[in-house]
């Protein structure tokens, strides 16, 4: 296996921390070493293999690589027409050359940016409309119909889409990819390698509103959004502006698409908020927390760290770090799911209980009777 000494001069540094979606397949070759010695991974086979793309256990051809992640893919390596395979490191011998490391998938993750490549920096659009004190470093990339307001001040490598609006004093860091059709309101700030998907809005109102019992009168939203570094939010999103302060998205979180977060939501570092979860204002989601489709956070609560919330949940109350909860109203995960079982048996359960009402009042009759 080719030492990593050598396999530097030829693999570009890991480039997670500068990665953007939207880049295309380009025709590039490693060796298997190479890619083991960029994977921490070891070779198992001829390190000499040259690999020239990655694609799916199944579909793979004998010059690509695939991984295999669990015993289900690691009992038929055989099976596979790929020309090696990412696998755990107890995967069974002489199947095809084998990468072994400790996880598959992830190392497959880092693996595949090796045969991807950015798109071209393309400058700026002429129909791109920007105030005059707009300031950039080096390298944007800025599409047509673009509107850049003034104070905005943006990094290295910035890509913007096209149709996007960026409003008055917005911050964004290096490497920020606004993809085709997102609105950043006014005064937000988007740290570095943040990736925003088509459609989404970022400081848009939050949802506050005082009543004299008939009329709701606005609350004035002067806070703005805050996002962390390597936050990537998915398409159609919306992230309310606080009311005060700020709303905060920490560093790492990944929001699926059609997700909402409310006014000065706290959402924690490496939080995962699955597709059409809501959060309410005033909630604080804790580090590495999980969000399931469809869950719906009340207000004013905290979700603990490595907290796990299951699909369609619906959260009225603190939930404990670690904890795994699912079903609306919440509840620890394993109890909802003896719930869930027993409900599919309600009705059978109402006609026993009926069935023994009869019994007993038969039996209470004759006994009345009797004493009669």
């Amino acid at each position: 296996m080719e030492g990593k000494a050598g396999a530097a001069k030829t693999i570009r540094k890991d480039r997670r921390k500068t990665s953007f979606k939207g880049r295309f397949q380009v025709k590039k070759s490693f060796s298997l070493g190479q890619i083991a010695a960029h994977i921490d991974g070891k070779v198992d086979g001829n390190p000499s293999l040259v690999i020239c793309g990655v694609a799916s256990f199944d579909d793979a051809s004998e010059n690509e690589l695939a991984f295999a992640s669990g015993a289900k893919f690691v009992n038929r390596l055989h099976s596979s027409p790929a020309g090696a395979v990412i696998a755990p490191t107890n995967a069974p011998e002489g199947a095809k050359p084998l990468i072994r490391v400790q996880n598959p998938a992830l190392a497959f993750a880092r693996a595949a940016w090796l045969f991807v490549e950015e798109p071209p920096v393309t400058g700026i659009a002429k129909s791109a409309v920007i105030a005059d004190d707009f300031v950039c470093g080096k390298e944007p990339s800025i599409g047509p119909g673009v509107v850049i307001g003034r104070g905005v001040r943006a990094g290295d490598r910035i890509r913007i889409g096209p149709n996007t609006v960026i409003g008055n004093n917005v911050t964004l860091g290096d490497g920020v990819c606004l993809n085709a059709n997102v609105t950043i309101y006014h005064g937000c700030i988007l740290g570095s390698r943040v990736i925003v998907h088509s459609g989404s809005v970022i400081g848009s109102d939050g949802f506050g509103y005082a009543s004299d019992g008939l009329t709701l009168f606005k609350i004035p939203q002067t806070g703005i959004v805050q996002i962390g570094d390597d936050v990537e939010i998915g398409a159609n999103n919306t992230i309310d502006r606080a009311t005060f302060g700020k709303t905060l998205v920490g560093s790492g979180v990944k929001t699926d698409n059609l997700v909402h977060i409310a006014h000065n939501v706290t959402v924690g570092e490496n939080a995962v908020l699955i597709a059409q979860a809501g959060v309410s204002g005033s909630t604080k989601i804790g580090r590495n927390a999980v969000l399931g489709g469809q869950a719906g956070i009340a207000g004013h609560l905290e979700i603990g760290d490595f907290a796990f919330v299951g699909p369609q949940a619906g959260i009225a109350k603190d939930v404990e770090a670690g904890a795994v909860v699912s079903g609306s109203p919440a509840m620890p995960h394993k109890l909802w799911l003896k719930v869930s079982r027993i409900i599919s048996t309600l009705p059978q359960l109402r006609k026993q209980v009926g069935d023994m009402e009869k019994r007993l009042e038969t039996l209470e009759g004759k006994a009345h009777g009797d004493g009669m």
